[in-house]
This record gives C-alpha cells, sequence and structure tokens, in this order.
C-alpha cells in the first residue's frame, strides 16, 4: 500500500512538474510584464574585407551569392545570384547585363536536372556627385523564376549560364514550402532582424542554422552598408561621426556582397524572405533610393499583386505572410494600402486559417530607442488589421527583443495580435538597453513631421483616449509581456488551424536553450471579422 502511495505521488509530481515546464498559452491571458535588467553584450565588431568568409571566391562568370526566395504560392519559387565582380572608383562602367545569361537547370535529383528556367539579369550603381566620392556599380544580378514545383519537396539546382566554359554554380537544394492548406505548415519559421555583418551576426546565424529552420523571414536592416563612408570607414553613429562633414549620407556598397557571400549557405538552401529597413534607404544622385534592396533581392510583387519590392505577400501551407513598408507610403489614400484592403479581402480563413504580418519599425515597443517612431503607420493601419483579425505582427529596428501581450490601440485586447519585435540579430549599432519608463527621459514621437502625412503630423490625439499621457510609462506597461537586451532570433512553429509556439534564442545561450516562449493560439469563434468569407469560415 504504501509503495502504491509512493507510485501515485511520484507520477503526480511529474505531472506537475510537466505542466510547469509547457509553454504557457495566450489562452490563459495577459502576463504580468517581465523585464530582464540589461547586460553589457560587448561591442558588435563588423567582420572585416580580410575574413574569408566574405571575400570573393569564385573567378569569371561562376555564380556566388545564390540565394532562393518564395514566390506567391508553393508552386514557384526565385533563384538570384550574382555573376563577375563590381566596380568601385571615381568613374566606374556599368557591365553589360546582357553578357551573361540567366539559367537555372533544376530537377528531382542531383544527377536530373531535367527542367529549365531562364529570367532577367540587371545592373544598378550606387552614385554620388561630389568631388572626393567613390561611385559603385554592382555585378550582374540574376532573378529567375522556377515554376510548376510539386509542394513540400526538395529540389536541386544549378545556376549560371551553360553556354560559356566554368560559368555555371555547384548544385545546391531546397525544399518548397507545404501545400496551401489549413492542416499542413512549415516546420519550422526563423523570425530575424537587424542582421548586419558583425562577429554577433556569426553567432545569430550560427544559433539559427542549429534550429534548422525551413524558412527565414529578414524584417530590414540587411548589411549597414550605410554606417560607412565610400572609402570603407565605417562607424556605430553615421549622424554622430560624419553628419556635418559629409554633403550627403554616404554607403560602401562592397558590404552588400560581402553579406551576399557570408550569408550565401544559408540563403542557397534556405528560403529568405526579406522586407526593406530604413537602413536601405540609401540615398544617392537625384535623390534615388533603396537601389540595392531591390535590386539584390526576389520578391513575390507581381505574383501577389503589389507589383513593389516594399510590401507583397505569399502563403506557405496554411500560414498566409503580408509584409508591409514602413517607408513607403501607408497613408489610407496610398498604394499600399489599397493593396492592403485587396489582399485582406482575398484570404479565406477555411484555407489558410493564420494570417501573420512583418514590417520594419515596431508599433508597440517600449525601448527609448525609436520610441512610437511609427505611431502614424499604427494610425493608418492598425484598425484594418484589427478587423481582419491579423494573428501574429514581427517587426525588427529596436535593437533588442520584445513581446506584448495580444493588443490593440495600447489597450490589452484578446483578439489583437501579438506584437513580436526581434532587432536584435547582432547589429553594429549600439543595443537599445534604456526603457521608455524611465520617467521624464522618454523622446517625444510627434517631434518629427511625417513624410506620408504631407510633411504634417499624423493627427492622433494624445490627450485622450488609451494612449493619454504615456510618453514616459513610470512602469512597464501592461501591454509589453517580455523585453530583454541580447543578441538572438526566434523560431515560429505553427502546430495547426489554432496553436503556434514562439521560441526566442538569445546567442549567449547554448545551441537549443530558450530565453522566451509561449503557445499563441487562435480564437476564431471569439474574434469577430469582417471579410465575408472569413466569417463563413468561422461560423
Amino acid at each position: 500500500m504504501r509503495m502504491r502511495v509512493s507510485l501515485l505521488l511520484l507520477a503526480a509530481a511529474a505531472v506537475a512538474a510537466a505542466a510547469e515546464a509547457a509553454p504557457r498559452s495566450t489562452l490563459a491571458g495577459p502576463t504580468r510584464p517581465v523585464t530582464v535588467p540589461p547586460r553589457d553584450r560587448g561591442h558588435a565588431v563588423d567582420l572585416p574585407d580580410t575574413d574569408p568568409r566574405v571575400q570573393r571566391r569564385v573567378k569569371g562568370w561562376v555564380p556566388e551569392q545564390i540565394a532562393v526566395a518564395l514566390s506567391a504560392a508553393p508552386s514557384s519559387a526565385w533563384v538570384s545570384w550574382v555573376t563577375g565582380d563590381f566596380q568601385m572608383g571615381a568613374a566606374v562602367e556599368p557591365l553589360d547585363p546582357t553578357a551573361v545569361a540567366s539559367v537555372v537547370r533544376y530537377g528531382l535529383a542531383a544527377d536530373s536536372l531535367v527542367r529549365r528556367a531562364t529570367g532577367d539579369a540587371l545592373v544598378y550603381s550606387q552614385l554620388y556627385p561630389f568631388d572626393g566620392l567613390l561611385n559603385y556599380t554592382s555585378a550582374i544580378i540574376h532573378h529567375v523564376r522556377l515554376q510548376g514545383l510539386e509542394p513540400g519537396t526538395e529540389y536541386f539546382y544549378q545556376c549560371g549560364d551553360p553556354a560559356i566554359p566554368a560559368a555555371m554554380s555547384d548544385i545546391h537544394a531546397f525544399r518548397t514550402m507545404p501545400a496551401v492548406g489549413p492542416r499542413s505548415y512549415p516546420g519550422k519559421i526563423a523570425i530575424v532582424g537587424d542582421l548586419g555583418l558583425t562577429y554577433n551576426t556569426t553567432s545569430t546565424v550560427e544559433h539559427m542554422v542549429s534550429n534548422q529552420p525551413d524558412l527565414v523571414l529578414l524584417l530590414g536592416d540587411v548589411s549597414y552598408a550605410n554606417l560607412y563612408l565610400t572609402n570603407g570607414t565605417g562607424t556605430d553613429c553615421y549622424s554622430c561621426s560624419f553628419a556635418n562633414s559629409t554633403p550627403i549620407h554616404e554607403t560602401y556598397q562592397p558590404r552588400w556582397d560581402y553579406w551576399g557571400r557570408y550569408m550565401e549557405p544559408v540563403t542557397s538552401r534556405i528560403p529568405m524572405m526579406v522586407v526593406e529597413g530604413n537602413h536601405e534607404i540609401e540615398e544617392q544622385i537625384d535623390n534615388k533610393t533603396f537601389a540595392s534592396y531591390s535590386s539584390r533581392f526576389s520578391f513575390p510583387s507581381t505574383e501577389s499583386g503589389s507589383f513593389s519590392p516594399f510590401y507583397y505577400s505569399f502563403d506557405a501551407g496554411g500560414i498566409h505572410f503580408i509584409m508591409l513598408a514602413a517607408y513607403a507610403d501607408y497613408s489610407k489614400s496610398g498604394k499600399q494600402y489599397k493593396w492592403l484592403e485587396k489582399d485582406l479581402a482575398k484570404v479565406d480563413r477555411s484555407v489558410t486559417p493564420w494570417v501573420i504580418a512583418g514590417w520594419h519599425a515596431p508599433w508597440y515597443s517600449t525601448f527609448k530607442a525609436h520610441y512610437r517612431e511609427a505611431e502614424c503607420m499604427r494610425v493608418a493601419m492598425e484598425e484594418l488589421l484589427y478587423s481582419y483579425a491579423v494573428d501574429v505582427v514581427f517587426t525588427g529596428h529596436v535593437h533588442a527583443y520584445e513581446r506584448s501581450n495580444r493588443v490593440f490601440n495600447y489597450t490589452l485586447d484578446p483578439c489583437g495580435p501579438v506584437h513580436i519585435s526581434v532587432g536584435d540579430g547582432g547589429n553594429r549599432e549600439k543595443m537599445a538597453t534604456s526603457y521608455a519608463d524611465e520617467p521624464g527621459r522618454c523622446p517625444d514621437p510627434l517631434s518629427t513631421p511625417d513624410p506620408f502625412m504631407g510633411g504634417g503630423f499624423c493627427g492622433f490625439n494624445f490627450t485622450s483616449g488609451p494612449a493619454a499621457g504615456s510618453f514616459c510609462w513610470d512602469r512597464q506597461p501592461d501591454y509589453s509581456a517580455y523585453r530583454e537586451s541580447s543578441f538572438g532570433h526566434g523560431i515560429l512553429e505553427v502546430k495547426n488551424e489554432t496553436h503556434a509556439l514562439w521560441r526566442w534564442h538569445r546567442n549567449q545561450d547554448l545551441y537549443g536553450s530558450v530565453g522566451d516562449e509561449i503557445y499563441i493560439v487562435r480564437e476564431p469563434d471569439k474574434c469577430l471579422i469582417k471579410s465575408s468569407r472569413n466569417k463563413i469560415a468561422y461560423y
């Protein structure tokens, strides 16, 4: 009898321990705010151009900087690469993009690349009409769309120009996303922002790869080429070091090539979807911007109907992803907003139950750095996203990690999305370590006119309503569930139509260790949806 009681106690203890170890769920309601005190994470040092991982390792027209991106549906994907080498100097002559063909051979086995696709090539330049500044013209950048692919299938491929001797890449492989439908999901989705190219970046990427993701979302601020002068001199803070001594915000474009070379072992086999950040603006001659970002990456812009590299959508299994632009017109009269309305209205939640959005600048961050910098975008777009019950929002920009409770208009709301900011990818600029709840030291988010509101302010009234008086909190606000200043990345695992497991991993921990985790649970019978198609799916 005594042994039986002991066994029952042991079993009960095991069940209790298992329950205690299980991640908390959003079904349990808002969590009490948690702040991990700032720790010294050291100085983020860039990889130098002498590092073998960023140097050009191919010769002639052999492809490098190979990357895979998704199309709007799993039946197609993009392959991008670079041939030739960039030029840097006072006078540069662009390469002829027609000199090398854009061809991908692919198939279901490495020794059977029986299918063939062709695409387009381009060259871009970064030009400065000022004495003493160096100009840049890129190597030839190729983009080829593979079509007629089977979902959830591994494809082997080789890219280049088969008509030129020794101008094809090695054979690589990637896996397409699962078929669109409510019962199939990518295994693991890595979410990272503000990656840069530092030694902290290498730690983030190594940790991320160890988690074996099937897809990577990069939420802006990619290479940080604009923390450099054209002569290759870098800084942690451009405005602090150079703002009064240069006629334009310069960039050192070779950092983009270094980044592409370093990331190729990842991007050539794991699809990566990118959205722009402020460090991609890169102004040059004739007020041109975003030249490198728009040229180097493939986007499902045409397939998703946006026809813009700054905002687009795609499906992966039962998830509809929407990538938005924090640095393009987001006003209600603009093209992005009108496209977003149409895109959301087309979503059938009986097919893609999950709707996940991503962009660069966060709406809900309680760090002083960039505090409410995207407030006008929130005012313009939040109600639309809420009305279609967007489930999760991922952002970057603030160089720290933060997860919110479900929130709408600064108020806890069981139907609001969970906002997660992962701008802690490894960036060179200083990490955010101070909080907006330190009294009397918060920046005024409306001190700068909003460029997409005709040069005026967004017009939101902070003197009344839930956000009143909240410029300088004297405590961590209740919508903020967890915040910490550490480098890292996140992994999202969507389990079924209603449950997704979110885990954030900090770099200083052992591989596989979890810094923050929660089950995000959808409640479709509780949260009203605007679209009639969505209502049919739920009721």
